[in-house]
């Protein structure tokens, strides 16, 4: 297996130390994920613009973490599940929601649901989501904006979750309580409230 370089300030590409610098600070210290990133200025820069403009973007805040979550799962990231899972319990989503996320089951809360489904169409999908399925997440209170948005997050998953199932990426201390394990098949996005199902 090609090894990759963990790179600090110190060994990384010149181009690549601020926006290190900048990830260090947004996270408060330097994630094996920007660290393997940062072989390439060009994709580290990328991942730290989508991070930072998905962020400030209108959908709801414990929305953003059901999109980081799902998508993870979906692509079977257990880097990104295992981070996510953390961010997403400090940012104050509950246990029993988490949980599901992980395990690809409905959560209690309707609206959020609502985007754990979309975000699971779109992925297992690649952006092919039936007309109904947009009409749904926007019947729970989303707007068009927000159906853009989640486009954005996905783009930003796509980068960490490719980039780790090449690189197998170590994961950091500060997610090693989350730690999560992929299964062999990945799980079917949802039960269509439709009546047909859609399957990985």
């Amino acid at each position: 297996m090609p090894e990759f370089t963990l790179h600090d300030e110190t060994s990384a590409p010149e181009a690549s130390r601020p926006h290190l610098a900048s990830a260090k600070q947004r996270m408060g210290f330097i994630t094996t994920l920007n660290a393997v990133m940062a072989e390439s200025p060009e994709l580290l820069a990328g991942y730290n613009a989508l991070a930072d403009l998905f962020g400030k973007s209108s959908l709801p805040a414990r929305a953003k973490h059901v999109v980081w979550v799902t998508a993870s799962v979906q692509n079977g990231c257990e880097y990104c599940v295992a981070a996510h899972s953390t961010l997403a319990l400090k940012s104050g989503l509950d246990d029993a929601a988490v949980t599901a996320l992980r395990e690809s089951k409905p959560l209690n809360d309707d609206k959020l649901d609502a985007a754990r489904r979309f975000t699971a169409s779109m992925v297992t999908g690649l952006g092919w989501v039936p007309d109904e399925e947009v009409e749904e997440f926007l019947a729970a209170g989303y707007t068009k904006r927000n159906v853009l948005d989640v486009v954005l997050g996905l783009g930003m998953k796509t980068l960490s979750n490719y980039t780790n199932h090449i690189v197998h990426t170590p994961l950091d201390p500060a997610w090693q309580q989350q730690e999560w394990r992929r299964s062999s098949r990945p799980q079917p996005a949802r039960a269509s409230l439709c009546g047909h199902r859609q399957d990985t």
